[in-house]
């Protein structure tokens, strides 16, 4: 029937016009909006020129781009090429990361902002600054136009004023920014202001925008919808969907009457998938091509009447690079221009392209002190003029949350407190508080000047007990370290970084046996200071799996003093006497992946003592597999904790890890290592290795890694089940 009508009433409208004039209008929807490239696809092929698109939400975008001069192929190849949830969680590349974000700030789940003293919610789950860049990128080549009527194809799109509830019509100004914040999906995305007024989705308030395109003097209009329906009795079956039943009346009640203002329907068979089906590109694009075919009879039909074809403008895509003979920014009132050309690594005179824009701007968005970065070149006499309007973020501090579990330190909630300008403002503190079964702190002052010397303070806390194996016998001690250090150190390219500190640790370690007298068996009971130097290198893609990349850190510490010789002689009378002595050691590591799956991870560990080490305590230990061990204690499959000792020690893992699907890894590790008074002293390296085996499933959840391995080692009988949940801290 539908294709009957079609068939009647294609002629009396072709009848009528002349070189007829074709509106698209594409609704919103989020990733079920990816059928539009499929009908997209499909009026390319029949020839039809379009006149004027307009759209909402994620129609916007895709109209957008095509209004702009890409084809609906290269949408469709960008669209496909494209990790959504990267972009839209405005994940930052790790390279990208300031080096003290990468050790400190990649162990939380959730994150509040305080302000004012008070503890809120974010506006939305991201803001957006990933999404604007994508789009400022793809738009380069028509950025210099600021009256959408002048695209290569007229466009306007949709937002909602969030203060008044009214429509905003976006078809001037910044392309990228109106398709920004017509698809400020709430909760999802953060709002956008422009011209004064803070706008959400449009879809909120006309989410099938035909009605303006019905203004536009179009002989045709074609309209492609792919929103839902509203829920039946028995699908509203919890409070979520209840509240969004009620949002959607007037959504649906104005799209239906906007249905009977189009000339042709186009409505995509996207019922089973929803907004957030990012992973479901080729199959929803593929939707919008089935239904859209069974539309050939009218697109061939408009296509033969719009005989006096104009040809395409050809998009002219910028990757070559240019010179920027003039920068301006605008917007910022408590960061100087140095310092954000600084964390841009840009200055006048340089030559770019817009993809290594797009890379600066994440660099400074990950400095996370700001709200919105928007960027667009103009042209100039020698080159372009780069313009940058910043908005500064007025919160400082958050409150942020984790959770784990391991077999050492069992259960623990982490609190962290952060707070950046508290003193200077390129200072950032940070206090974790550990509360579970081991109660622990960390706290960390850092003043990042960048290549200038940088300067920071620590404090830490750490308790946990184990078996330690104590002349011959195997006993269970309590172990606590409280630690304090002054450093300075020099950071290079966000990656590196050097330095020197001086460091005060007290170390208490007592038997958890009562000696029959009441009293407790210590083995240490003393401060020490000490002064260390370090380097440290890490450009791993990701902290925990990383696909590529080299991390390095080493160290040397010379022990200058303790008070080991008056209180722990009292203690226990027959303990050395303390003498100084230098510890070096480190870490080397690699990540390479072959066939996008399969990658091999290779760390390396050694450390050796130099000079009479009076403490047991200061011995290398092997052992376990926890990644948030302290001072000497080392991961080695197939022992349990702490169990190898010596004063020095060498050690090679290598990982072979696959990931089965997204977030889900199976492993093979292999670990091998010597443990001695001195390695170095016999040349047989080999001699006396120890060697251990792990198989392991892993899997990335949003409260870090969720691990189970089974280790053991051929030199002895004993096999360990191995669990661990969440970042690790």
């Amino acid at each position: 029937m539908k294709k009957l009508l079609i068939i009647l009433f294609l002629p009396a409208i072709m009848l009528a016009q002349n070189q007829p004039k074709v509106g698209l209008v594409l609704s919103g929807g989020g990733a079920k909006g990816f059928a539009h490239i499929g009908v997209l696809k499909e009026l390319e092929k029949a020839g039809v020129q379009i006149g004027y698109i307009g759209g909402t939400s994620m129609g916007a975008i895709v109209g957008g781009l095509y209004a702009a001069g890409y084809s609906a192929d290269k949408i469709e190849e960008i669209i496909l090429n494209t990790d959504f949830e990267t972009i839209i969680r405005d994940k930052i590349s790790r390279r990208e990361k300031p080096l003290f974000n990468k050790e400190y700030g990649e162990k939380y789940a959730i994150s509040l902002p305080i302000k004012e003293g008070k503890i809120g919610l974010p506006l939305g789950l991201s803001r957006g600054q990933n999404i604007l860049n994508f789009l400022t990128e793809l738009l380069a080549p028509v950025d210099d136009i600021r009256d959408f009527s002048q695209l290569p194809i007229p466009f306007y799109c949709i937002a909602t004023n969030v203060e008044t509830g009214a429509e905003v019509i976006l078809d001037e100004g910044s392309l990228p920014l109106a398709l920004r914040a017509s698809g400020s999906f709430p909760s999802l995305l953060n709002p956008v202001e422009i011209d004064g007024k803070l706008l959400i989705d449009g879809g909120v308030v006309n989410n099938f925008p035909v009605d303006i395109m019905k203004k536009k003097n179009m002989d045709i209009i074609i309209g492609v919808s792919v929103q839902g329906e509203l829920l039946k009795r028995d699908e509203l079956s919890s409070v979520a969907s209840l509240l969004m039943q009620i949002v959607n009346f007037k959504m649906y009640e104005k799209s239906d009457n906007q249905v009977q203002l189009l000339n042709f329907y186009i409505k995509p068979n996207v019922e089973e998938y929803n907004v957030i089906s990012f992973d479901k590109k080729e199959e929803i694009i593929e939707e919008g091509k089935k239904t859209a075919k069974t539309f050939k009879i009218v697109f061939d039909s408009i296509a033969k009447l719009q005989y006096n074809k104009k040809l395409p403008k050809k998009l002219k895509v910028k990757k070559e690079k240019f010179l920027v003979d003039r920068i301006i920014i605008k917007g910022n009132k408590n960061y100087t221009n140095n310092y954000i050309l600084g964390k841009l690594q840009l200055n006048q005179g340089d030559s770019i392209s817009y993809s290594d824009i797009s890379h600066k701007i994440n660099t400074l968005t990950a400095s996370k002190n700001f709200k919105r970065i928007d960027y667009h070149f103009k042209k100039s006499f020698k080159g372009k003029k780069l313009e940058l309007v910043v908005q500064e973020d007025d919160v400082n501090s958050y409150l942020r949350f984790g959770l784990h579990y391991d077999l050492l330190y069992k259960s623990a909630v982490l609190l962290n407190y952060n707070h950046k300008k508290l003193l200077t403002q390129n200072d950032e503190l940070s206090l974790d508080v550990g509360i579970g079964d081991k109660i622990r702190y960390d706290f960390q002052y850092f003043v990042d000047n960048g290549l200038l010397p940088s300067y920071g303070v620590k404090s830490r806390y750490n308790t946990f007990n184990n078996d330690f194996l104590y002349d011959a016998d195997l006993i269970n001690v309590r172990y606590a370290d409280f630690t304090n250090s002054f450093f300075l150190q020099t950071t290079m390219d966000k990656k590196f970084a050097i330095g020197v500190g001086v460091e005060q640790k007290k170390i208490e370690i007592k038997s958890s046996n009562v000696l029959s007298n009441g009293q407790e068996t210590f083995f240490d009971d003393s401060n020490y200071i000490n002064t260390y130097a370090f380097l440290k290198l890490d450009t791993y893609n990701k902290e925990m799996f990383p696909t590529k990349g080299f991390y390095a850190d080493v160290g040397l510490k010379w022990f200058v003093w303790s008070d080991r010789n008056d209180k722990l002689s009292r203690l226990v009378p027959d303990s050395e006497p303390f003498q100084q002595f230098s510890q070096a050691g480190g870490t080397l590591g690699f990540a390479t992946t072959f066939y996008n799956k399969l990658t091999f991870q290779y760390t390396s560990q050694a450390g050796y003592t130099l000079g009479d080490k009076t403490s047991l305590m200061f011995n290398y230990r092997l052992g376990g597999y926890n990644q948030n061990y302290i001072n000497n204690f080392k991961p080695f499959y197939g022992y349990e904790t702490g169990v190898l000792s010596d004063q020095s020690f060498l050690k090679s893992e290598f990982n072979f890890r696959y990931q089965l699907i997204e977030k889900h890894y199976a492993s093979f590790i292999a670990n091998y290592a010597r443990v001695d008074e001195d390695v170095f002293s016999d040349p047989n390296l080999f001699k006396n290795t120890k060697s251990g085996y792990a198989l392991g499933y892993s899997v990335e959840t949003f409260l870090g890694p969720v691990e189970l391995k089974y280790t053991w080692s051929p030199d002895h009988k004993e096999k360990y089940w191995l669990f661990n949940l969440g970042f690790w801290f």
